[in-house]
């Protein structure tokens, strides 16, 4: 009875064991597969947020020379039109000086008689001085349309420097905002992870704990079963054999008892 009932509590450990194993591993599966998936998602998070600042690097690198290329362009565009300007005003002075010139030589040998014989010279200096004043009015021309094509230029190249800058801009916002909630979601999976570590640990140790209980040390269940019954097949034969032994001598002191009755019996 003692055997068959070690046997029993035998049965109910294996089963325990079976029982507490499969759950057990079945938990070390998830819990495992859980932090497989968080660290691909976060490797995936790191990466990605590293490459866009890898671009607002770049971004901001290309908008700093964007921004360095327009200071320049704005400070010659200044002392172009500051050039043009003070060259302008010469001209011009230049231009009504010529003028006032023709003016008072045309009036002066127009008007006086007495100046019919230095027509000749006079015409000469006359149309030297129209020669002045047609280059003058050529130069002020090709400045004024320098100046024009400089401006308009200028403006076109600015305006795209603009819109450049703005795009740029934009991206920068768009990638440094993505980027930071790839940050704060790597911060949260790696909690996590941190949290589903510490469970795996704790599932582990357990496993080890049923592992050293139910494997390492116990007898395997099918083992144990046939010595089991080896030894209840043993007892059970001694018994037989005792019992035998025991009616056998029961028989015989009770043949003696008989030959005694009888021997008293004739005396």
């Amino acid at each position: 009875l003692k055997l068959e009932a070690e046997a029993k509590a035998d049965a109910t450990k294996k089963a325990y064991c079976d029982k507490e194993m499969k759950e057990t591993n079945e938990k070390k599966a998830d819990k495992t597969e859980r932090i497989e998936k968080a660290t691909t998602k976060i490797e995936q998070s790191v990466a990605k947020s590293a490459k866009l600042k890898e671009q607002v690097a770049a971004l901001e690198a290309e908008l700093a020379a964007l921004t360095k290329s327009q200071a320049e362009m704005d400070k010659m565009r200044a002392e172009q039109k500051e050039s043009f300007v003070a060259e302008k005003a010469e001209l011009e002075k230049g231009l009504k000086g010529l003028k006032l010139a023709l003016q008072v030589l045309r009036e002066y040998y127009a008007t006086d008689s007495a100046h019919e014989q230095a027509e000749g010279s006079a015409g000469g200096i006359i149309s030297l001085i129209e020669v002045c004043e047609s280059d003058f009015s050529r130069s002020l021309a090709e400045i004024i349309a320098d100046e024009e094509a400089a401006a308009a230029e200028y403006e076109e190249v600015t305006k795209a420097n603009e819109l450049e800058k703005a795009s740029k801009e934009q991206d920068v916002k768009y990638q440094v905002k993505e980027s930071k909630e790839l940050d704060k979601t790597v911060a949260e999976l790696t909690a996590d992870r941190s949290g589903e570590q510490a469970e795996l640990d704790a599932v582990l140790e357990y496993l080890a704990r049923l592992e050293d209980e139910c494997i390492a040390k116990a007898e395997p269940y099918e083992e144990k079963v046939r010595r089991r019954e080896a030894e209840i097949a043993g007892l059970k034969e001694a018994l037989q054999t005792l019992e035998s032994e025991t009616a056998l001598v029961q028989r015989k002191a009770s043949r003696r008892a008989l030959r005694g009755g009888h021997l008293q019996a004739e005396a």
